[in-house]
């Protein structure tokens, strides 16, 4: 047990370090492209910080643990949402949103979202067609943000013209790096602690392994909103979210197929459709975040640990 909470102290430390670094890069190269932070922040962040996740449900799947699989995912979006995003807005709201790039990040992840609700509760599960379904909307996002960036445009601050665009895409490939082994250190000892106190694995699923493998985005969203880059923060939570949906469940649906516990699909699912519109319903309406959504949304997270666990 002593080792298992050293490793998870290290784990900790590398993905705070990992998170730090990871948002100075990603911003340097925002502005040496010109492009906007939240498209940034959407996807070379996201991508980076839901490493973690893609790796615990691909093997939670080989393994035939489809409880891990199917909760790591929608747990991690709830997470994401709800602690993270809530706790950001709640400490300082975007006040000014890149609304161009949010919106059709949102209708896509809104509109993924329902069809997969509609689809695990018609079938109980995700078989290889609906995970081969969802690896193909991910080629179909991918396109739409290399596709969009030039037309959504700049951030207004002046480029980096010293900027060393290589020496920050390897740093950034770094971060990654720390970030995925740290958050697997957090992880699997997390893990082990949990089950030598007992806790079922689906609540292991939505609640240790989902905050454990969303750290990353937790850390990388503090330090966007303590350097003043909000809209990196909160590109990064509706990218990372976009991605658990169509790689964290895709991936291990295309291989193995996913059956969804009964708990999955009436509470977990439908939650998570919940917290992102509670998110970004008022920040699409009113251009700008609020620190009630903030206060909802924790409010909102803490209901739903505390039901897990009773």
């Amino acid at each position: 047990m002593a080792q298992a909470i050293v490793l998870f102290v290290v784990g900790l430390i590398l993905i705070c370090i990992g998170g730090d670094r990871l948002v100075d890069a990603a911003v340097a190269i925002a502005r040496k492209l010109g492009i906007p932070q939240i498209v940034v922040g959407a996807t070379i962040v996201s991508l980076g910080t839901t490493l973690p996740e893609i790796l615990v449900s691909t093997t939670a799947a080989f393994d035939g643990s489809a409880a891990i699989a199917a909760g790591n995912a929608f747990g991690s979006i709830i997470c994401n949402t709800a602690l993270i995003a809530g706790l950001t807005q709640t400490i300082r709201p975007v006040r000014k949103v890149e609304s161009g790039s949010i919106a059709w990040r949102s209708a896509f992840f809104l509109a993924v979202l329902i069809a997969m609700n509609i689809y695990g509760y018609m079938t109980g599960a995700f078989n290889r067609p609906a995970g081969i379904v969802l690896l193909l909307l991910f080629a179909v996002y991918a396109y739409l943000n290399i596709r969009r960036a030039g037309a959504e445009g700049g951030d207004e601050e002046e480029p980096e013209q010293d900027v060393s665009l290589p020496r920050q895409l390897l740093i950034l490939a770094v971060c990654a790096a720390l970030l995925y082994v740290g958050a697997n250190l957090l992880v699997d000892n997390g893990i082990f602690i949990a089950q030598a106190i007992g806790v079922p694995e689906r609540v292991i699923a939505v609640t240790f392994i989902a905050l454990g493998t969303s750290l990353p985005e937790l850390v990388t969203s503090i330090m966007s909103l303590v350097k003043g880059y909000g809209n990196v923060g909160l590109g990064n939570v509706i990218g990372a979210n976009i991605l658990n949906l169509l790689l964290v469940i895709g991936i291990p649906s295309a291989v193995a197929g996913i059956l969804l516990e009964r708990s999955t699909v009436t509470v977990d699912m439908p939650l998570a459709l919940l917290v992102m519109a509670v998110l970004l319903v008022p920040i699409l309406i009113r251009k700008k975040a609020s620190r009630v959504q903030g206060v909802l949304l924790l409010g909102i997270y803490t209901a739903y640990c505390v039901a897990s666990f009773v």
